[in-house]
């Protein structure tokens, strides 16, 4: 089946989303990055250049160059400078106090993740956590939004994972995980 360009998605965002917000499609990025030399730049510069001379927002900015990496052979999915990310989100019919006393409270989170050790270096109260992962060399980052009085969302980043089978693995892994967190906090 032959896409369409309004059905193409890089770095998972679509055509339609990309041209919305930058005023090219992937396409046309593609074609002016070619044009502008990127296959030369670093991550860095292509950012800078998107953002200088094209006037993208740094987010924008970000995203087309990562687009323009994974299009172009020079970065896989899930790929960052420092590794690979597993991605992970669940929304609770609970409150926003619950869900994160259950990563904050060790026996709470036992209940539901298992005995992992790991060590929370940085926790603002019902906002986020940054988490050293029980490996000791990757990390998690954990957001929390209140969604309604009860009911919150969780999103999650595994970082620094040392490849795709990895990011397998974790994707897997926090799958059941938060599942288990939904089942324990809904019940």
């Amino acid at each position: 089946m032959k896409r369409t360009s309004s059905s193409r998605k890089v770095a998972g965002i679509g055509d339609e989303a990309v041209k919305a917000k930058t005023g090219k499609t992937w396409a046309q990025w593609l074609k002016a990055l070619d044009a502008g030399g990127a296959k030369k730049m670093s991550h860095r510069e292509i950012a800078a250049h998107l953002h200088r001379k094209h006037k993208l927002s740094g987010w924008w900015s970000q995203m087309v160059t990562v687009g323009y990496e994974q299009a172009r052979g020079r970065r896989e999915q899930y790929q960052t400078p420092s590794g690979y990310q597993a991605h992970a989100s669940k929304t609770v019919n609970a409150p926003l106090a619950a869900l994160f006393e259950a990563w904050a409270d060790e026996q709470e989170r036992a209940g539901w993740l298992g005995r992992h050790p790991l060590t929370i270096r940085k926790a603002t109260p019902r906002k986020s956590m940054r988490i050293t992962w029980e490996d000791g060399a990757t990390s998690v980052e954990v957001n929390f939004y209140a969604r309604g009085k009860s009911k919150s969302q969780l999103a999650l980043e595994h970082r620094k994972l040392l490849g795709a089978a990895d990011v397998s693995r974790m994707k897997v892994f926090w799958s059941k995980a938060l599942d288990a967190l939904k089942s324990r906090l809904e019940a």
